[in-house]
């Protein structure tokens, strides 16, 4: 889930001019020697160890140290990273690996050590949140030190099982033998070593000069690539902004107000790109108003989703079209058409139907249990999800609802979702690039025994996954988005608006995966 959310990952790929308004190469954005680059991120990451990783703003530091099998390029193909070529069977996928990958400390990677990996993360004990998510279900490695090779396999067919391998981490080196060094360390292949962690300030990565097997074997040694990052913790939009002015900071993203102020300022490089949906789950539980699905479709139809589009986003939203970011696998429009349309009327004359009607004080009741909903949101994506939250209540409140909104920080909200259960409807966006991901989110086990956290149980969504699951990508494509269409229809969950963000540059350049800037892009720019 994202970080600002649920469940991680990876997003639209996009490349920032230079920070001083040239580009690179130009008088007033040439590539600078070494330097430190300072990057934004919007909380601290906690516990540092990819197992247990579901916040993106934690896999955004991760990536500074950590390398996956192979990488997703911007167009959705695939390319190498940690192996360098792959043979793909529909249960099984095998990587031949690089052999100079070195890790951190100076061990070789070994098959051995990615097979470890999966079978810690697979492991039930490790009670690991991207088992079953980011890493498919009954995935199983076998490891062939003598050949290089390592063999990732499915109890049974997977449609996505070669473009999962772009989502695992893989830690090496001491980290395998002892994970208690990933709380607050890393302990990985990648581009750069973490030196300094501050929870809650910082967190200083210093370059390796050695590294050569970055995604389609990218190295560290081009003309402008810093000699250390700092990961800076910023949880005020404004002074993120302010700081980029100032030159303090050479990245950041914005989803707020500030955007327009940078906007506006000479010498910041920025792009705008999709960045997740806004939408709401409703909590399907056995004693939950929503568990009846006549409830879930009525409360949909008593909000105007457009206007709550432009109220979520500040009017810097596009329409959504689907639950997957780009560079999706399967491309189309899964939204328009099944998600119940704005009726008022038929929102009320349902909820009267459903045995929900109101008292004296406008508030509907059942049985002598109060219609109250309690919407959860994360404080952590800006104003406009506070401004979305308040929406919803008062267009519930107008049909008869009691809204209790509680506005927490991500990990509160997490706990919320996956511990307590203190909640009706939550405000989550879900970023994955492969609908696969979503499959644990949205069917099986509830929490605590699974990742299902709202409780869904819609059998032609599990219907249409479990067919699709067992065909190749491309052809299970229409399976996989008649099934997500099949949520919006039942009102399992709502999508609002696609949002985007400004990633913003000063001083230098970089390529950016949803919120994850991608190591090897950075360069470091002169005549700011």
């Amino acid at each position: 889930m994202n970080n600002k959310g649920a469940a991680a990952v990876l997003g639209a790929v996009s490349l920032l001019a230079a920070g001083c308004g040239g580009t690179a190469g130009s008088p007033s954005g040439a590539p600078a020697g070494g330097g430190t680059f300072t990057y934004a991120i919007t909380g601290d990451p906690g516990a540092l160890d990819p197992a247990t990783s579901v916040l993106s703003v934690t896999n955004s530091v991760l990536a500074m140290a950590y390398d996956t099998l192979v990488n997703i390029s911007a167009d959705g193909t695939v390319v190498s990273g940690l192996a360098e070529k792959w043979d793909v069977r529909p249960d099984a996928v095998t990587f031949t690996l690089r052999k100079d990958v070195t890790c951190s400390d100076g061990s070789p990677l070994t098959p051995r050590d990615v097979a470890a990996n999966i079978a810690h993360i697979t492991d039930p004990a490790t009670k690991s949140p991207i088992n079953g998510v980011l890493v498919p279900a009954g995935l199983a490695a076998e490891a062939d030190d003598a050949a290089g090779t390592v063999k990732l396999s499915t109890p049974k067919p997977f449609s996505f099982i070669l473009q999962s391998a772009a989502s695992i981490f893989i830690v090496c080196g001491k980290g395998i033998k002892d994970r208690t060094l990933l709380n607050r360390g890393t302990s990985g292949s990648g581009p750069y070593r973490l030196t300094e962690a501050v929870p809650g300030d910082h967190y200083t990565f210093r370059v390796r000069q050695d590294y050569a097997w970055g995604p389609g074997g990218a190295t560290t040694k081009t003309p402008g690539q810093p000699t250390t990052i700092v990961m800076k913790v910023v949880l005020n939009e404004q002074t993120a902004a302010n700081l980029l002015i100032s030159g303090g900071l050479n990245g950041a993203e914005l989803y707020g107000a500030d955007r327009a102020r940078l906007e506006a300022t000479p010498g910041i490089g920025r792009t705008v790109q999709p960045m997740g949906n806004g939408q709401f789950f409703y909590h399907q539980g056995a004693d939950r108003p929503a568990k009846d699905p006549a409830v879930r479709k009525a409360l949909t139809q008593a909000v105007d989703l457009r206007q709550l589009a432009g109220v979520a986003s500040g009017g810097t939203g596009r329409p959504v079209t689907g639950l997957v970011l780009e560079p999706r696998p399967c491309r189309g429009d899964t939204v328009t058409g099944h998600v119940p349309p704005h009726d008022a009327a038929a929102a009320s004359a349902a909820l009267d139907a459903a045995g929900w009607t109101k008292g004296a004080d406008g508030i509907r009741a059942k049985n002598g249990n109060r219609l109250t909903l309690r919407l959860l949101y994360s404080t952590a994506r800006g104003s406009g999800v506070q401004a979305a939250a308040e929406f919803l209540a008062d267009a519930w409140k107008q049909a008869g609802v009691e809204v209790k909104l509680n506005g927490v920080i991500d990990t509160k909200a997490a706990e919320s979702l996956n511990v307590t259960q203190d909640w009706d409807v939550v405000w989550l966006p879900i970023g994955v690039t492969l609908p696969s991901q979503l499959v644990a989110f949205l069917s099986g086990p509830a929490v605590p025994k699974g990742a299902n956290f709202a409780h869904i149980a819609n059998a032609r969504y599990e219907k249409l996954v479990a067919e699709a699951s067992a065909k190749p990508a491309q052809e299970g494509c229409p399976l996989w988005q008649q099934a997500e269409s099949a949520l919006f229809a039942n009102a399992d969950l709502v999508p609002v608006v696609e949002n985007t963000i400004l990633v913003a540059a000063r001083n230098a350049t970089f390529e950016a995966l949803g919120d994850s800037v991608l190591p090897t892009t950075i360069r470091m720019t002169e005549g700011c």
